[in-house]
């Protein structure tokens, strides 16, 4: 959904800039060179500057448009984290397991692992097909030593890491995607 709305946003944004250069290029076509403005003074003091209100309809439209251009913004950099998810018990009942909870259960042990360094893990929303949510997705960065083995290290976090996580949220089927960063190791220099 996000990225249809984003997609239409910037084309009728861009659509009204082209529709508006055009129209600026057509209107003023004989402008007086580089350094002469746009509009002469006796057009704006016949146009404009009549109507006291239109300079403040002005900048108020372009504050609106800043501070939706910033909410847009913020919105393009916030990364969508679940905050609980329910787990079924079992008897008919269902328990509320926070996010940050699932979080630093996933990453301390993952943490514990031979060879990682660091650990943190986000519980986010899966996107599917047109956009939506589909399911929770772990994403796990791990920072690994020099010395560790990627592949022994994914496999110790696919196997019993993931395993806690998936069986104590109920959802065999969680998904999990894992990055890798090796420390940069600096030997001390000995004199």
């Amino acid at each position: 959904m996000l990225g249809t709305v984003n997609r239409i946003l910037l084309g009728t944004i861009g659509l009204v800039l082209l529709a508006a250069g055009v129209a600026v290029l057509t209107a003023f076509r004989p402008l007086g060179g580089r350094h002469e403005p746009l509009l002469a003074a006796a057009t704006r003091q016949r146009y404009w500057h009549a109507e006291g209100w239109w300079w403040w309809v002005v900048l108020a439209g372009l504050g609106v448009c800043v501070v939706l251009a910033l909410w847009w913004l913020l919105a393009q950099l916030r990364r969508p984290r679940l905050p609980a998810l329910l787990v079924d018990t079992g008897d008919g009942a269902f328990a509320v397991l926070r996010g940050r909870a699932l979080e630093e259960a996933v990453a301390a042990e993952a943490g514990a692992l031979d060879g990682v360094a660091r650990c943190t893990v986000a519980l986010g929303g899966r996107q599917g097909r047109r956009g939506r949510r589909s399911g929770p997705k772990l994403r796990v960065e791990l920072e690994l030593e020099p010395h560790a083995v990627p592949a022994d290290a994914l496999a110790a976090l696919a196997g019993p890491a993931l395993n806690h996580a998936r069986r104590s949220t109920g959802l065999p089927e969680l998904p999990a995607e894992a990055r890798f960063r090796v420390t940069s190791h600096r030997a001390r220099r000995v004199t």
